[in-house]
């Protein structure tokens, strides 16, 4: 498909469908929004169809304990190399690919980290790291957003939670970004041979830093895990090394990807950047609103556990369905006037960017936390703020993300 108004079609190959999505999810919502996908899954694009996807007991999330294995070698010799380190206890399936009860259990052992409350308490360091990187702005009179606000402030704040070490922070920001391309439908061999080595570096150097704290704990959020005792239940070290991983995997680079949409599509919208600027008041349906408008997770996977119907098509069970999250966050039936940037939109509050149900994000009031500092201190530090250059966007779908965005702040 090279054009949103040829025969609707799911194309992740497409570079301009990458590029920018929205026009090709409003074809395939309006003339195939039970999409059948030649490569292999059911795509729905209706905000209806996937609440009730995300949401359903009907559906699953662990897509290798109710899918066949995959037809391609390349796949299929990932999900047999993952098999293997979970039999040898090297890690374990991630809570984000779980499903109850197994996703009930370890959600209850480390959602106390994560309460608004428990976020909240944060603030103060993330406005002190928001902080001195806009005092650096400030005497350059530019930024390049990316590298110096978004990238680094959400992986100090995990590093901070995790108290981690800092002597080889360069080697972990790289094995996150690996194992985050792997999630991109269009990841080819190389990829994924990266993401299976980045895997087994990034495990082994946790699983020193978790033995190491074991002996030596402390007040943070790791220690806190290692000790978290729920009826005599605890985290195995699988378990944790497979939660830390998602922490900067799923937590870290969501937020990135959502400062950078965020002030980007502000900087398109001067108006809405003042009407925040001026109404600090405003900072959480600000990004509910960001979130909603192009938020980094552009899609998830549910498996249906039996034949469901959605209109006139019947989904087979134990097959991939496609939730495109980004089309549901612009379905006209749900959000009015959806394409146009609305931060006083009075139901923002209704995106599904953090999915719905037992998977809804435990990292959201993290996330929105460090996106309103960023982003609110970065437009009232700066009111004038423009840009200084094309902004660069990473050739991605899934996981949708400006990476270069040039800003002069005088």
């Amino acid at each position: 498909m090279t054009s949103a108004s040829t025969a609707p079609l799911f194309n992740p190959f497409d570079p301009a469908f990458r590029a920018d999505p929205y026009p090709f999810y409003d074809v395939l919502r309006t003339q195939d929004p039970v999409h059948v996908s030649p490569l292999g899954f059911t795509v729905l694009t209706r905000y209806e169809d996937i609440a009730r996807a995300l949401r359903g007991a009907e559906f699953a999330r662990d897509i290798e304990a109710h899918t066949p294995p995959p037809v391609d070698p390349v796949r299929l010799r990932r999900r047999e190399n993952f098999q293997r380190r979970i039999a040898e206890g090297r890690t374990s399936k991630s809570i984000l690919n779980l499903d109850p009860p197994d996703h009930t259990r370890l959600r209850r052992l480390v959602t106390q980290a994560f309460t608004p409350s428990a976020i909240e308490r944060l603030r103060p360091r993330v406005q002190q790291l928001v902080d001195h990187v806009l005092d650096r702005a400030a005497e350059r009179g530019s930024i390049e957003l990316v590298e110096e606000l978004a990238f680094p402030v959400p992986f100090q704040v995990i590093s901070d939670l995790l108290a981690l070490p800092t002597d080889r922070t360069d080697e972990v920001r790289d094995w996150s970004q690996c194992l985050t391309a792997s999630l991109e439908p269009t990841a080819d061999e190389a990829t994924l041979d990266a993401s299976e080595a980045a895997a087994m570096q990034m495990g082994d150097y946790l699983r020193e830093v978790v033995e190491h704290r074991r002996r030596n704990l402390g007040d943070d959020l790791l220690s806190g895990l290692l000790q978290v005792e729920e009826s005599g239940d605890r985290l195995t070290t699988a378990e944790l090394l497979s939660f830390v991983v998602l922490l900067y995997v799923a937590g870290h680079e969501t937020t990135v990807n959502l400062i950078g949409n965020g002030t980007l599509a502000l900087l398109r919208h001067p108006d809405q950047l003042r009407l925040w600027a001026e109404n600090p008041g405003m900072d959480a349906q600000a990004i509910d609103e960001l979130l909603r408008y192009d938020g980094p997770v552009q899609q998830t996977v549910r498996v249906p556990l039996q034949p469901v119907r959605f209109g006139d098509v019947e989904v087979p069970a134990n097959t991939m369905v496609m939730t495109v999250v980004g089309a549901a966050n612009h379905d006209p039936a749900v959000f009015d006037d959806p394409h146009t940037l609305r931060l006083d939109r009075p139901n923002a509050r209704n995106h599904l960017a953090f999915a719905a149900g037992v998977h809804y994000c435990l990292g959201a009031s993290l996330a929105k936390l460090e996106a309103s500092v960023a982003i609110g201190s970065l437009i009232r530090r700066f009111p004038d703020v423009e840009l200084a250059g094309e902004p660069r966007w990473r050739d991605r779908l899934t996981i949708r993300g400006v990476d270069h965005l040039p800003l002069t702040t005088r």
